[in-house]
């Protein structure tokens, strides 16, 4: 899914993502870990080349866990939480919005470089006119 028109600059490339949690004993497991927020330090952030992205990024995936099934990748940022903004919350906003505990699935919104290199790619490959 893409956010563009011709002749416009793209604005952003999107995956939907759903993840079915996995039920261990009383806890629900996603199978990632997520670094970032407005409240943490951008600079830290390897997965951005723009060091003033605060967003909230994938920074840990575990083998063969709900996460890695549904097609989650290391790097994604996380745009939208069961159709809450994620763009602008802290780390502690994120984490909780992620692991509520009546929610058995959850839907995310992600973007990925390797999605925004592959339609720049495509667009450039067209003839101009």
């Amino acid at each position: 899914m893409t956010s563009c028109m011709a002749g416009q600059p793209l604005t952003v490339v999107v995956q939907r993502i759903q993840i079915q949690k996995l039920r261990h004993g009383a806890n629900l497991i996603l199978g990632f870990s997520i670094g970032g927020g407005i409240d943490q330090d951008p600079g830290q952030n390897p997965f951005s080349d723009d060091k003033t992205d605060k967003g909230i990024y994938v920074t840990r995936i575990s083998p063969r866990g709900p996460a890695e099934e549904a097609g989650l990748r290391m790097g994604d940022k996380i745009m939208q939480v069961n159709g809450w903004d994620m763009t602008m919350v802290t780390h502690d906003q994120a984490r909780k919005r992620l692991t509520k505990k009546n929610e058995d699935v959850v839907r995310l919104l992600v973007t990925r470089k390797s999605l925004e290199e592959a339609v720049k790619h495509s667009m450039g490959s067209y003839p101009r006119q």
